[in-house]
């Protein structure tokens, strides 16, 4: 069988090199939401919310949650 290499892969930055493309876990996301951690998953396993799940955990892009936001602002905006 061939060897299996492990690579670290935790100083890779999505897109750029700033942290508005910082991963974060839901915990994370709803402090920078100001929500509940319950609301922030319930919201991303509705889709209301853009996220990815890794395992049985929910990871959020800072940088899509601020588009996601502005998107959000501008619907309200045109009602």
């Amino acid at each position: 069988m061939a060897k299996q290499q492990h690579r670290d892969y935790s100083s890779i930055v999505i897109g750029g090199h700033d942290d508005a493309s910082e991963v974060m876990t839901s915990v994370e996301a709803a402090e920078y939401l100001k929500m509940h951690v319950k609301t922030v998953c319930r919201l991303a396993k509705e889709k209301k919310i853009p996220a990815k799940k890794v395992g049985s955990e929910w990871r959020f892009l800072r940088s899509v949650l601020d588009r996601w936001l502005a998107q959000e602002e501008e619907v309200i905006e045109t009602k």
